[in-house]
């Protein structure tokens, strides 16, 4: 009876070896940086002091792997000028080899970012603006809790954002 127990504390020990082994190797694997691109931008409000804008943002995951993000640390540059930075903090999954869509609500101050645009864009269309959009997704598991991201494109700031799908 005693070689039967053993035998068996064996088989369970040499499992749970390889399912450790097994785990490792999944958490150990490197994850390529996400994409983020900026769909679009929708001013919602303005002052002498500040402006709050809706900034919709496309995620799409490169990895064999789903992401679990709980945030997103961001520096959004509009034309060379810095527009706005912080962080997101909304949770979602970005499934594997799939895409997500948010919106972030972002404020600028006037004299820092959203003056220097105008002028610069002096008084011509706000179509195809250079950006770049920098920073870092913050994952909720895993041995990796920072994926750095960097990615460049052009965004229509005079296109209003409507809801997004399944959004009244």
């Amino acid at each position: 009876m005693l070689w039967l127990r053993n035998a068996l504390l064996r088989v369970v020990g040499t499992l749970a070896v390889l399912a450790a082994l097994a785990g490792c190797s999944t958490m150990n694997q490197k994850l390529d940086p996400p994409e983020l691109s900026l769909i679009g931008i929708q001013m919602l409000s303005t002052d002498m002091f500040a402006q709050k804008f809706r900034v919709r943002v496309l995620v799409k995951n490169p990895n064999d792997l789903e992401i679990p993000v709980k945030g997103i640390e961001y520096t959004i540059i509009l034309m060379g000028d810095s527009f706005a930075e912080g962080e997101s903090t909304d949770k979602f999954v970005l499934p594997a080899k799939g895409e997500a869509e948010f919106d972030m609500l972002v404020t600028t101050n006037f004299v820092s970012s959203f003056g220097r645009l105008l002028s610069r864009v002096g008084g011509g269309k706000l179509q195809d603006l250079n950006y770049e959009i920098v920073g870092k997704v913050l994952l909720d598991k895993g041995m990796v809790r920072k994926i750095p991201f960097s990615h460049q494109g052009t965004v229509d700031i005079s296109r209003a954002l409507g809801p997004r799908a399944g959004q009244t």
